[in-house]
């Protein structure tokens, strides 16, 4: 545990920064929301100043040749710069395009300027292609470079050709970078949304596990006064013929024992009043036929679960209905909890002339804790299945394949 008084104080970001980071956050929720407008914006800028140049004759300063027929220079700067508008959904589509008009360029002697937005494209597609497609793009790029110095030699190729090649990769380079950084963010939000969901989970089964504690509470007072409280009855009916005022010490006593038993249940109550949410809506106990419900739920979260109904059920008696319930609940809710990413379960119930078995498989990888130490969970599933002298197997399954299997035999009640 460290201590909070060691360390130094968190430095807030230079307002540079901070102003240069809102301002590239306001950037990208822009071109998150509306892709289209962003584009339309980029496109535009260079369509204008690619026309600017040509209708000012400020290509003719740097070019080769300035004898380049008009018509085709706009060609060239309309074919160096509309193209931009798609180079998110077609971006080699769109470099094949400017690279031709590039070549065309260098060739002709003209050396636009509009020729630099192929960088544009290529760090579009390092930002968002394959490491494939990047090395094909930057290559692709040169081809125009190559044209210009087999068309207009001007001192050495090396002098020519390397100082383009350490443009491309640099902006190669520049994509690469935002793209992991871009990536290593969004794993940052994964993995914060993955916690908050774990923690909420954490959250409901504690809340879980402190009912399931208040209801065991409820169950002793419950059953301790009951057993009192019946001693005394059949006492008292003894003694009432021939010791009258033993059976009314019985009756006195039945009377304490209950207000006992209600003020402490009243107190439970009003614990589990306390605790309630005011959204808290109230249910019946779960049975049988609530068991879809449930592996549904679980699929949702993200666990393949299948459902096998075999036999015809007699009508079970609602303890033992909830108790199958609650068993296929914890199991399926450990699954969720131990077996690792890729697990699948299986549950199957079977009603027969025995009564009914119920069993829930995994092919989980992940280890469980055992069975001294599992918490409250196989205890709780240990102790409904006593109440009807059932059995309940819990354990791994060997492998290969693996997983984990429980199992829970309710016998069938005899016929009075």
């Amino acid at each position: 545990m460290t201590d909070d008084r060691t360390q130094g104080p968190e430095r807030a970001p230079f307002p540079l920064t901070a102003y240069v980071q809102r301002l590239t956050e306001r950037v990208r929720a822009f071109d998150r929301r509306r892709p289209l407008g962003w584009d339309l914006v980029l496109t535009g800028f260079f369509v204008i100043a690619a026309l600017v140049d040509y209708t000012g004759g400020g290509w003719r300063n740097i070019a080769h040749n300035t004898d380049v027929p008009g018509p085709l220079v706009l060609c060239l700067s309309l074919a160096l710069t509309v193209p931009l508008l798609w180079r998110r959904t077609r971006p080699m589509t769109v470099l094949a395009v400017m690279v031709a008009a590039g070549a065309v360029n260098s060739w002709t002697g003209a050396l636009l300027q509009a020729a630099l937005v192929q960088l544009i494209v290529v760090f579009n597609v390092a930002l968002r292609r394959p490491p494939k497609l990047l090395a094909a793009a930057c290559a692709l790029t040169l081809v125009p470079v190559v044209v210009g110095v087999v068309r207009y030699p001007k001192g050495s190729w090396d002098q020519q050709i390397v100082p383009q090649v350490w443009a491309i990769t640099l902006v190669a380079l520049l994509g690469i970078a935002v793209r992991s950084r871009q990536e290593y963010t969004s794993s940052l939000v994964e993995r914060a949304r993955r916690l908050e969901v774990e923690r909420d989970q954490q959250a409901r089964l504690a809340a879980a596990a402190e009912r399931t504690r208040i209801a065991r509470e409820m169950h002793d007072i419950i059953g301790h006064n009951l057993s009192v409280i019946t001693g005394l009855a059949d006492g008292g009916s003894y003694a009432a013929a021939r010791n009258p005022e033993r059976a009314g010490q019985a009756l006195e006593a039945i009377a304490t024992t209950s207000r006992q038993a209600l003020a402490e249940l009243r107190r439970l109550l009003d614990v589990l009043r306390e605790e309630a949410t005011p959204t808290a809506e109230l249910a019946p106990q779960p049975a049988l036929t609530d068991l879809d419900r449930l592996v549904d739920g679980v699929r949702a979260a993200g666990l393949p679960v299948r459902l096998a109904l075999r036999g015809h059920p007699d009508s079970l008696a609602p303890g033992k209905e909830l108790t199958v319930y609650r068993v296929v609940q914890e199991a399926l809710t450990n699954t969720l909890k131990h077996a690792g990413p890729g697990a699948a379960a299986a549950v199957d119930v079977t009603y027969g002339d025995d009564g009914v078995r119920v069993s829930v498989t995994d092919t989980g990888l992940g280890g469980r804790a055992p069975e001294a130490g599992a918490g409250r969970g196989l205890t709780g599933m240990r102790e409904r299945t006593s109440l009807y002298d059932g059995t309940l197997e819990a354990g791994p399954l060997p492998t290969p394949p693996g997983g984990w299997r429980v199992h829970l035999h309710l016998p069938k009640e005899p016929s009075p």
